[in-house]
C-alpha cells in the first residue's frame, strides 16, 4: 500500500511535481521544520514557513493564525520523516485536510530540481 493511500496521512509529492506546482502559480503554503542550522545549509528559492519541531512550544499556540486550515499545505524536512510525522500530526490532530510531504525532502529538491541548493 502506497503510502499516500493511508487515511489521515499526507500525500506524497515529489521534489519536480512541487516544483511544476509552484512554477505553474498554485497557492501552496509551504512549512519547513527543519532546525535554524539547516535552513540556514539549505533552502528553498520560495517562501516557506519556518516551524522547527523543536521550538513547537513557540509556535504551536498561534498555528491557528499562521495555517490556513484549507489551503493546500506542503510540508519539508531534510529527507521527508520529520515532515511526513509533523503532515500526519497535523491532519490527524488539528483537523488540517489538504497536505502534501515533500518526498525526498530538500535533498530531493537539491537532486532533483536545483542543484545550487547545497547538500548536507
Amino acid at each position: 500500500m502506497d503510502e499516500s493511500s493511508l487515511p489521515g496521512t499526507p500525500r506524497s509529492l515529489s521534489a519536480v511535481e512541487l516544483h511544476r506546482r509552484l512554477e505553474g502559480g498554485e497557492p501552496l503554503r509551504i512549512v519547513d521544520v527543519r532546525e535554524d542550522a539547516e535552513l540556514t545549509l539549505a533552502r528553498l528559492p520560495h517562501a516557506v514557513l519556518h516551524l522547527p519541531l523543536s521550538r513547537h512550544r513557540e509556535w504551536l499556540p498561534d498555528l491557528e493564525n499562521r495555517l490556513e486550515r484549507h489551503q493546500p499545505l506542503v510540508v519539508l524536512c531534510h529527507a521527508g520523516i520529520r515532515s511526513w510525522d509533523f503532515g500526519c500530526w497535523l491532519m490527524q490532530e488539528q483537523g488540517y485536510s489538504d497536505v502534501w510531504n515533500l518526498r525526498g525532502g530538500i535533498d530531493a529538491w537539491s537532486r532533483e530540481v536545483d542543484p545550487r541548493v547545497p547538500r548536507y
